[in-house]
């Protein structure tokens, strides 16, 4: 019980600092701070929550508490200003098409997992693997936020998503699909033992 206890506040934490800096004060950090506060959020929430569950802040075991997380966000008119909500196309960033979203969302999601796995593996310096996960996401967003506003993780999609409706319930498959796809290309690396270290 305490591993569902931990990722449902892993994801809660991961939520709320990340979304809730896009829809309060967005404006006022930009992509960036916006991007600092997702990675942060993630550190945070690895080493609050690793030790006993890993962190993986996963969909399944997290919904409950997510959906929670965006709620307390809603306190303000959210068709008017969004939730920070993942989506492509006109009207949103930089107008990237449903072709470069897939690519960002699968690719990043890929280069996540790598950092993942390979910070984590036995081989890897102990204690600086939230550190090193956390940057990474915040690299990601720096690098994503115009293109899709960054999922790579289903959990940081769905509440938003539910919340906002429209185009956002619409766009909602691509921020399963992709960031799924590139988290299975990148286990596989690791399960084929390309990118794992060789045991001594």
């Amino acid at each position: 019980m305490k591993k569902y206890v931990a990722e449902l506040v892993g994801t809660f934490i991961l939520v709320l600092f990340g979304v809730g800096t896009a829809v309060t004060v967005g404006k006022e950090v930009g992509v960036v701070g916006i991007a600092i506060a997702f990675g942060f959020g993630l550190v945070a929430a690895a080493y609050g929550i690793g030790p006993i569950s890993g962190c993986h802040i996963n969909p399944a075991v997290s919904l409950g508490v997510f959906m929670l997380a965006t709620g307390l966000l809603t306190g303000y008119n959210v068709a008017v200003s969004g939730l920070g909500q993942d989506g492509w196309g006109a009207g949103y960033g930089y107008g990237y098409g449903v072709g470069a979203a897939f690519l960002f969302e699968f690719v990043a999601t890929m280069v996540f997992l790598i950092v993942i796995l390979g910070s984590t593996q036995k081989a890897a310096p102990a204690g600086f693997a939230g550190l090193t996960i956390g940057t990474t996401l915040m690299i990601i967003h720096i690098l994503g936020i115009r293109i899709t506003g960054v999922s790579v993780n289903p959990a940081r999609s769905l509440g938003p998503a539910l919340f906002a409706g429209g185009q956002a319930i619409s766009q909602l498959w691509l921020f399963f699909v992709a960031p799924l796809l590139g988290g299975l290309v990148g286990g596989l690396l690791f399960r084929t033992k390309l990118l794992e270290v060789d045991e001594a």
